[in-house]
């Protein structure tokens, strides 16, 4: 069992007369704040800000961001029937949903809160449910947090008290992560935090410490007992910050991918003597960046992609499968992107990711080799309204995807690749605004089959569809005479 006081005493100096003052006036600005600690201290309890809202609100001090978040997390010596009782005439509605853990939700003034009991809790190291115990102290309530920079806590009485323990404030300035207690104790008890430090690693810009990568290495197995669910949730956020790509080396090097994104681990495959291939791992990893790069890029986009991000990651995983070594040296991957489609299903499944999400990503992943048979432009017209077809709705995401997968060092292999893939988005422009690509259907409808060919709705309506909609791909639209006596030779000429 866990629950111990922390191994590591408290080593933080006190904090600054003028970070105090800074802190008070961030948790002023918020009359929610005020409202509700004012509230809690008429009724002689304790109420604190804590953890991640103090951690963002000192991040954003001084800069242009919101000066607190819009969710805010207080830690009180109050029980949860207390809590509910003194948000009865205060919160427009409350919620218990995590009241077992010692959590109370409610709404103030449009703003969401979770006011949270001081614990002690106590873990099972089987699960990561904790064995909950009321705590008797802010101090040893901050020791249970996964990370220093999340032990920091702000009084909502009048003192405005600042508590760190830890030194968590030093360690944000300094941007080093650590645990408060041993980092070994901290993940044995709950190995979600492992993922959670990757993800501080890209949310925050923070180094972790020799003895949490350690820590996350030797207990890199225990991430097993953590559900899909919770893996996926904490995988996505990574993704979706502005620069994952630190956290996910982090990620691989500890042995984290290798238990719940294994594919991505096998991309660092041994490069053959003569380096006829890219390492695929740092490959894979450079797409990734420049996806980003151009999501940013698109004024259309107003939020990261999580679908673009995935599939840049992911494009090559079917590389280590397909591998043959060749005469003279060479090295080939055929098929990768056949086989690399498959296992995005498979694992994007096995992390429970929506099927609209995991299906968008496969279909990048077959997709992304296409363009390499334009050559410089030799493609028909019909290839062309193929590519367009078959990616449907994510060819914005495919054009960055294929351009950025580009990583060779050439600049002038770099730039003619870039000019030809200029040139089929030209050819893709005109023919659209000639054809309207994006709604390619047969020119002739399913009732138009059934009355010119004179049968019942079924089977053979739909293959007849099927027939005229390739030779709208091949030929382009047709007039009505044409498709008619298409539809007819066709019929005519089935067995």
């Amino acid at each position: 069992m866990s629950g111990q006081p922390p191994s590591r005493p408290p080593v933080a100096e006190p904090v600054p007369p003028a970070v105090q003052e800074t802190v008070r006036e961030l948790v002023d600005v918020s009359p929610v704040l005020t409202r509700v600690g004012e509230h809690f201290t008429r009724a002689g309890f304790e109420v604190h800000l804590v953890g991640g809202s103090v951690r963002d609100a000192l991040l954003a001090a001084g800069s242009d961001a919101p000066r607190t978040p819009g969710d805010l997390d207080l830690t009180t010596d109050a029980h949860p029937e207390q809590v509910l009782d003194l948000l009865r005439g205060v919160a427009s509605s409350t919620w218990n949903t995590g009241i077992a853990f010692g959590t109370v939700g409610a709404e103030v003034s449009g703003v969401r809160l979770e006011i949270t009991t001081f614990r002690a809790d106590r873990y099972d190291r089987e699960s990561r449910n904790p064995e909950v115990a009321w705590g008797s102290s802010l101090v040893d309530d901050l020791s249970r947090r996964d990370f220093t920079v999340n032990a920091m806590a702000v009084s909502l009485g009048p003192d405005r008290t600042v508590t760190d323990p830890y030194g968590g404030l030093g360690d944000l300035l300094a941007r080093r992560l650590r645990t408060p207690g041993a980092a070994v104790d901290s993940f044995a008890d709950d190995p979600l935090r492992m993922l959670r430090a990757v993800r501080f690693v890209a949310q925050l810009g923070l180094t972790p410490d020799d003895d949490v990568v350690e820590a996350m290495t030797s207990l890199a197995g225990e991430l097993a007992r953590i559900t899909p669910e919770r893996v996926q949730v904490e995988l996505s956020k990574t993704l979706l910050q502005d620069s994952p790509r630190a956290a996910l080396e982090l990620f691989v090097s500890t042995g984290l991918a290798d238990v719940v994104l294994p594919e991505l681990a096998a991309l660092r495959m041994e490069i053959d003597e003569h380096h006829q291939h890219k390492d695929v791992y740092s490959h894979s990893l450079t797409v990734l960046d420049q996806a980003i790069e151009l999501e940013r890029a698109d004024g259309t986009v107003t939020e990261p992609d999580l679908v673009l991000r995935l599939a840049a990651l992911l494009h090559d995983i079917g590389k280590p499968a397909t591998r043959r070594h060749e005469p003279r040296g060479r090295v080939s991957f055929h098929h990768h992107e056949v086989v690399g489609a498959k296992l995005v299903r498979k694992r994007l499944a096995a992390l429970r990711y929506p099927k609209d999400v995991t299906e968008a990503v496969a279909r990048l992943t077959f997709l992304h080799l296409r363009f390499h048979g334009y050559g410089r432009g030799e493609w028909t017209d019909s290839a062309v309204r193929r590519y367009v077809t078959d990616a449907g709705d994510l060819l914005p995401r495919l054009h960055k995807l294929v351009r950025s997968d580009c990583t060779t060092r050439n600049k002038r292999r770099a730039a003619a690749l870039s000019a030809t893939y200029d040139s089929l988005e030209q050819r893709i422009a005109e023919l659209t605004a000639a054809e309207d690509l994006a709604r390619v259907r047969p020119d002739l409808d399913g009732n138009a089959i059934m009355e010119i060919l004179g049968i019942p709705p079924g089977r053979e309506v739909g293959e007849a569809w099927k027939h005229l909609k390739e030779l709208r791909l091949e030929r382009g639209p047709l007039d009505r005479d044409e498709a008619e006596a298409e539809l007819r030779a066709w019929w005519a000429a089935r067995p």
